[in-house]
């Protein structure tokens, strides 16, 4: 880790981290110290058998959580105590559209234009890039439970080395159609006809 290249330090200093830097080893143990803190608030209880195994007991059943890295799996048979986790848990885009200031906006019913091409070259470049990259990168970790919004989000990840006008407003169209679903997510009900097939190309 270097200083910003502005900035020389005294001699005989050096930089204090505030926060795990992603990449590193101690990043990943942050992250799960921290959601593990978060989940036991909840009234969830680590597994003695795996740490990544949180069980809650309700007055109706029981909600499973388990976690693998920064995916989780949510089951049980409490529908009302696995909505609430849900909800919860979307508190994450929510403060995503709250740092995003467009609370007050009005909802998109998709995430995407389909009448306008982004290149490179359209609108005028951003003066300060930095909202842009900070909400595109959180947005790229949100795909994670919201496949609807994959396409649109790798489309406005190609312009995150100089991003113009026009790309923020295509930002804000996907975060306004957030704002609008926040409900939406990746859920398989017991009553469900899916089935699920799966494969391995490894002994």
């Amino acid at each position: 880790m270097k200083p910003p290249p502005d900035i020389t330090p005294p001699p005989q200093k050096v930089c204090l981290l505030h926060h795990a830097l992603y990449g590193l080893k101690q990043a990943p143990r942050a992250w799960f110290a921290t959601l593990s803190s978060t989940i036991t608030q909840l009234g969830f209880t680590s597994s003695s058998h795996d740490s990544a195994l949180f069980t809650r007991q309700t007055s109706t059943g029981i909600v499973l959580l388990l976690l693998y890295v920064d995916d989780m799996i949510i089951t049980g048979d409490d529908p009302q105590a696995i909505s609430y986790l849900q909800s919860y848990l979307a508190k994450y885009a929510s403060d995503l559209l709250n740092r995003s200031g467009i609370t007050d906006f009005a909802t998109s019913s998709t995430p995407l234009d389909p009448n306008v091409h982004l290149t490179p070259f359209d609108g005028v470049l951003l003066d300060d890039p930095t909202l842009y990259r900070q909400l595109v990168r959180s947005l790229i970790y949100l795909t994670v439970t919201r496949p609807d919004i994959a396409y649109a989000v790798h489309i406005v990840s190609q312009f995150m080395a100089a991003p113009r006008t026009i790309h923020f407003t295509a930002v804000f169209r996907i975060l306004r159609y957030i704002k609008g679903t926040l409900g939406h997510g990746l859920q398989f009900s017991s009553q469900s006809s899916l089935v699920f097939s799966r494969f391995s190309d490894a002994d």
